[in-house]
């Protein structure tokens, strides 16, 4: 160690001597570095012509960031929105891009599809940018003279390294619009401010600004607000009554609600388009109608069942690939068929324990579902987890040929998710469903060890609930595409699977059509079929069968035709005319229907009740 040898000199010094010495100052403590900030200013002075326009202020941004010692920053702007698995390049609706460090301009390029590089690491930047914003769709932002709508991931540009703090919005709605829906959580005195405790709830939380109509209900000791973009069609408290039922009846299956409030944002429209979930709030669109027919009401409860709840499953129980996001590229699972598919299962299982469906009317919703998997094609060639994995190609991009290489994650996944309810019920003889894997989930993932599962793990959790091992079923059923035996899962609760269809004898062409301009012509044709075998091909146009003209309706004409029977028909295939001849088969798609097997015995039917969450007969 090396020593201080002018300590002992100065102590040798006379006293006068050590007095008259100064104090060596003490190094000063550096302030600490002003925390990083991002806030947006979101204003629309002129919502007719379809623009947002955001200021985004950065503060401290270079702070931590691992492009400060090269003098810039990397501002980029999501590809995707987490729970519409398509890269929708939300970059292509960004312009005018331009940097101030206070009031000198700073140089700023585009340097890749999503991403604009700033030179400069000011403590404080300002980027303004417009978002042209004319898609009304529950994944993508709109604003017209009637209202706003926006999605975050497709409206604010973010920093990558700070992703994790605090984002702040202060929202300046057009002149005459007084109202604003979302979940954010609202700034406590300062007005038309809100806050996301990062950027993944900023994208999370979707916004309606305007003049729309709202009220509120509580659901599970939640206050739940309603933001109605549209006229007013309904009954706002038989509206709110019902919506709360099921709100109630989708939090009894696991038991505890993860939100402080909830907000439905809704929009009616001329046709509709689903709906979109959100950590707590979610996007429907509905018909304009939808609230004054039987049907397309039950049709609304049913998205309403299916988005809340999401509030669990995907948002809280997920897979480990769906967070944290990549905003940049697809993000790959093989699980959306758990995800989607029993989240569809429980959308019709919800209406069927809150009332809204009666219990024959749910057997006649579970026999159709598995109609429309048996009929697919592409039910034989394509998995259900590869579907999940494929969904960015192929789900949210299909083409003439879907219907013979793909199934949907969302009807097939929810029939396994059906038949894994039932396999439960059957081996613990009622005790224990579907609900019980979906709280196991919930506690361990979610809560406990705060990240999603992988694919292991789903089965894992599914086998410790039923009290079995279920290779055979992931294997062929969900990483496979074999046949399944329906009548195996469904005979221990009575029933049986039967096609209704097996005693009709009408002939098969395997074309599906659609009608443009008075005219004919083939959209898709089945694998195998008749028309896939003589040659027929989409976009030929069909101009008579048997040099009969066919009119608008194909259907009808075949109905006139027994199986065995070769029809010659005449198409138009780009402007040259062809006659094939077609021989016709016996239509081979299923009508299959649920039916108590004979004489079920006790057991079955104590064990149905308890399937369908029935009281126990008297």
């Amino acid at each position: 160690m090396k020593k201080n040898h002018w300590l002992f000199f100065l102590l040798g010094l006379p006293l006068w001597v050590s007095g008259a010495i100064p104090a060596i100052p003490k190094p000063e403590t550096p302030p600490p570095a002003a925390p990083a900030s991002v806030a947006y200013t979101l204003s629309m002075p002129e919502p007719q012509t379809h623009y947002f326009e955001v200021e985004m202020q950065l503060t401290d941004a270079s702070t931590g960031t691992k492009n400060a010692t090269a003098g810039y920053i990397d501002v980029k702007m999501p590809v995707w929105t987490p729970g519409s698995y398509l890269i929708r390049e939300y970059a292509k609706n960004v312009e005018g891009f331009r940097a101030t460090a206070g009031n000198q301009p700073v140089r700023s390029e585009k340097i890749r599809k999503n991403t604009w590089r700033v030179y400069s690491t000011a403590n404080q930047l300002t980027i303004r940018y417009r978002v042209y914003a004319n898609e009304l769709s529950v994944r993508t932002s709109f604003i017209d003279a009637s209202h706003g709508y926006l999605n975050g991931a497709s409206v604010f540009l973010y920093v990558d390294q700070l992703r994790n703090l605090p984002h702040r919005i202060v929202i300046q709605p057009y002149q005459e619009w007084k109202k604003i829906s979302t979940g954010l959580v609202a700034v406590s005195g300062q007005s038309n401010t809100f806050e996301a405790t990062n950027y993944d709830v900023l994208v999370d939380s979707p916004i309606e600004i305007g003049n729309h109509h709202t009220f509120s209900f509580t659901a599970a000791g939640v206050p739940h607000t309603v933001a109605m973009y549209g006229e007013k069609l309904y009954d706002e408290a038989r509206l709110a009554d019902d919506m709360k039922r099921v709100c109630e009846e989708a939090f009894r299956v696991i038991g505890e609600h993860p939100c402080k409030d909830y907000t439905f944002i809704i929009h009616q429209t001329p046709t509709g388009g689903g709906g979109l979930e959100h950590a707590n709030s979610t996007t429907l669109q509905i018909t304009r109608n939808a609230f004054l027919n039987g049907q397309l009401y039950q049709n609304f409860l049913s998205l309403v069942a299916h988005e809340y709840f999401h509030l669990w499953n995907v948002k809280r129980i997920r897979p480990k690939a769906l967070g944290p996001f990549d905003y940049e590229n697809e993000n790959y699972t093989h699980l959306l068929w758990v995800a989607e598919g029993i989240t569809s299962f429980y959308q019709t299982a919800i209406l069927q324990r809150s009332g809204f469906l009666t219990s024959n009317a749910y057997l006649r919703s579970v026999g159709s579902e598995i109609t429309g998997v048996e009929n697919l094609p592409g039910n034989r060639v394509q998995s259900v987890a590869e579907s999940s994995l494929d969904a960015w190609i192929k789900y949210y991009r299909p083409n003439e040929n879907s219907v013979n290489s793909t199934v949907s994650y969302y009807s097939k996944g929810s029939v396994l998710g059906g038949l894994l309810n039932l396999a439960i019920v059957s081996n613990t003889k009622g005790q224990k469903n579907l609900d019980d894997v979906m709280r196991l989930l919930y506690s361990t993932y979610y809560k406990k060890l705060q990240r999603g599962f992988t694919d292991d793990e789903f089965q894992i959790a599914v086998e410790t609930v039923a009290g079995r091992k279920l290779d055979d079923f992931f294997r062929n059923y969900v990483f496979g595409t074999e046949q399944i035996d329906y009548n195996a899962f469904f005979n221990p609760v009575g029933l049986q699977l039967v096609d209704a269809s097996a005693s009709k004898q009408d002939a098969y062409l395997g074309a599906m059509t659609k009608q443009t301009d008075g005219k004919v012509t083939v959209s898709a044709i089945r694998r195998d079929s008749p028309a896939w075998t003589s040659g027929l091909n989409v976009n030929d146009e069909i101009l008579s069968i048997d040099n009969l003209r066919i009119g608008a309706d194909l259907e009808k004409v075949l109905e006139t035709y027994h199986p065995g029977t070769t029809i010659s028909v005449l198409i138009n295939r780009s402007g040259q005319l062809k006659t094939l001849s077609i021989p016709l088969t016996g239509n081979p798609l299923a009508a299959y229907r649920l039916e108590p097997v004979a004489s079920p015995t006790l057991e079955q039917q104590v064990l149905y009740r308890k399937w369908l969450n029935l009281p126990p007969a008297p």
